[in-house]
């Protein structure tokens, strides 16, 4: 039974961070032999209870939970940093013919390791994933994540139409693969498979009809796709779908509304998107580096919490331009300032860890689950130095609140700061 000493930091349900300079961590497995935490809460407390078994001090570092990456691209992992005029230039340019190399399970097996090793380098324990549509890059994904026994969801990418050659599937063969993929992986160890049409306009009404299907067949697999990221975009899926209400309605038409759909960046839309959104128990995948580097738009935070819809952040690499979740929540942060109104939206230090771990979570449906370091959570988490570099050393040295100090870890973080991330006892990083 681990023991740790060190700071901790964890969530309340409500998203409040809940701090102990001096905390306690201890793990121990449940009975299927998957490590949770058992106890989390001030030494003072909770040190008693642990006299005489060995204890991990960690002076000066911080534990903290396991980020959840609501949205990635795994066989984009060398498309990141591509220069491009914008989101479909920049998928006919690059994307599509890199993914088109996927078919090949021995390059899938080599990305997807790279892939795996640089989310848990950046801290990222838990991720949902596109693969490509080829269901070799699902396997290897899926069993690479199976042996670094992380959480990870992913799917087959479902696109029969507008789409070249070596990445364009066929209707009915594609929805053959998807249901046999999922009956091989979800729900196996801790892996989970969505349903993963690309976006409404590379797929036909048959192929989004079929994975609607699909997902009332199957209702506690997750449903990914992409929605009103890019004004081009929208406006082909609207010449494409025009008796949709909007680009949003094009899902919910097919019966891809619902929990555990996970729709990434959603920023043009109107009130009765979000009422969609919320009525239907979606949620947004909010990818902020993704959305300036291509000059997409900003997320809409504060119309999302008035209209009341789910949302966590995600990397969206390579669109986005980061794994380090530290970059990201910085992303966030600008997004707040310079998208909302005349004013700016000052997202707090608080909400933006919370929108990348238990917020997050939530948003999947696994609150409780990964996300947090509750007890029952399962035991995915950090070792955070906050010395990790001179100026973030400074700058933390001087924090007077906890806001401050990881609104420093924010800014001035990247993947350096990662000392170590631990899933089930394995330990990875820089002194694992």
């Amino acid at each position: 039974m681990p023991v740790y000493r060190s700071a901790l930091l964890r969530f309340a349900d409500d998203g409040r961070a809940l701090y102990d300079e001096d905390g306690l961590l201890a793990t121990g497995p449940d009975a299927q032999g998957r490590q949770r935490v058992l106890a989390a809460g001030s030494w003072q407390a909770l040190g008693s209870q642990y006299a005489g078994q060995p204890v991990t001090q960690l002076p000066g570092r911080i534990l903290a939970p396991g980020f959840v990456d609501m949205h990635i691209h795994f066989p984009q992992t060398d498309v990141i940093g591509s220069p491009a005029d914008g989101l479909l230039p920049w998928l006919e340019n690059y994307t599509f013919p890199h993914e088109s190399r996927f078919v090949e399970s021995g390059y899938s097996e080599q990305v997807a390791t790279f892939f795996l090793a640089e989310l848990l380098r950046n801290g990222v324990t838990t991720a949902l994933a596109f693969a490509t549509s080829h269901p070799t890059s699902v396997d290897a994904l899926f069993g690479e994540a199976q042996r670094q026994q992380m959480r990870l969801i992913t799917g087959k990418v479902l696109q029969d139409r507008h789409s070249p050659d070596g990445v364009r599937d066929d209707t009915e063969q594609s929805l053959i693969d998807t249901e046999a993929l999922i009956q091989r992986w979800h729900g196996v160890d801790r892996l989970g498979y969505a349903i993963t049409p690309r976006f409404a306009p590379t797929s036909t009404p048959a192929q989004l009809r079929g994975a609607g299907e699909l997902a009332a067949r199957y209702p506690d697999v997750w449903v990914q796709s992409h929605v009103a990221e890019n004004l081009d975009e929208i406006r082909w899926a609207r010449e494409l779908f025009p008796a949709a209400r909007s680009y949003l309605g094009v899902y919910d038409d097919f019966g891809l509304m619902r929990n555990r759909a996970v729709y990434a960046h959603c920023i043009h839309f109107d009130d009765d998107d979000r009422a969609l959104m919320r009525d239907t128990g979606a949620v947004a995948a909010v990818s902020p580096t993704s959305n300036l580097f291509l000059g997409s738009g900003f997320f809409d935070y504060a119309g999302a919490d008035r209209v009341g819809f789910g949302y966590g952040l995600a990397s969206d690499v390579g669109g986005g331009t980061s794994f380090s979740p530290f970059h990201i929540m910085l992303a966030a942060y600008y997004v707040g300032r310079e998208g909302q109104s005349k004013q700016g939206l000052s997202l707090s230090p608080q909400q933006l860890w919370w929108q990348h771990t238990a917020g997050a979570a939530k948003a999947l449906g696994l609150a409780g689950v990964v996300g947090n370091l509750q007890p029952g959570c399962e035991a995915d988490f950090l070792v955070l130095n906050p010395q990790a570099t001179p100026l973030l050393a400074r700058k933390t040295g001087q924090a007077r609140s906890l806001d401050e100090l990881l609104f420093a870890l924010i800014v001035l973080g990247d993947d350096r700061v990662v000392e170590q991330t631990v899933i089930s006892q394995a330990k990875y990083g820089s002194s694992a």
